[in-house]
């Protein structure tokens, strides 16, 4: 199947086990990785930030694979998820950005496609996020609400 703004077709870089097991050599428990992830949440990093630092720092593959939960349940657990996905609000910030940058440029075509693709693929997000209730049924994105964020 094709990618869904360009012709490639592409291949995964990477795959990951089948099985879903806690590995031998990860030493922590449980509730370290839960404690890890709330201490993190804290300091002001987003769930992917911290799956990343997991990884890096502490040689956790898969917080997953020991706790049953990802981060993002794990934070919505302790009331620190983010109002907003963190997917849906980078690509919000990425629209502002592009539409900052399409104002001071007119002339580059280049971002207004950009700009262009980056606002479809919002739209589609919202629109899962409504259907999965998510978000509620009467949110609206409106760019000038979002031009703090991005600054």
């Amino acid at each position: 199947m094709a990618r869904m703004h360009s012709r490639d077709k592409g291949k995964s870089g990477s795959t990951r086990p089948s099985t879903r097991e806690k590995k031998d050599w990860v030493r922590y428990k449980s509730k370290e990785v839960e404690l890890l992830i709330l201490k993190l949440a804290k300091d002001g990093n987003k769930s992917s930030k911290i799956g990343l630092i997991l990884r890096d720092s502490y040689g956790i593959p898969s917080v997953k694979d020991i706790i049953g939960k990802g981060v993002s349940q794990i934070l919505k657990e302790y009331d620190l998820l983010g109002e907003l996905p963190e997917d849906l609000l980078n690509l919000i910030k990425r629209s502002v950005n592009l539409k900052k940058h399409f104002g001071e440029n007119r002339q580059d075509m280049t971002a207004k496609r950009g700009s262009q693709l980056t606002d479809s693929k919002i739209n589609r997000l919202i629109k899962y996020y409504k259907r999965t209730g998510v978000l509620s049924k009467d949110w609206k994105y409106d760019e000038n609400r979002f031009k703090l964020i991005a600054e």
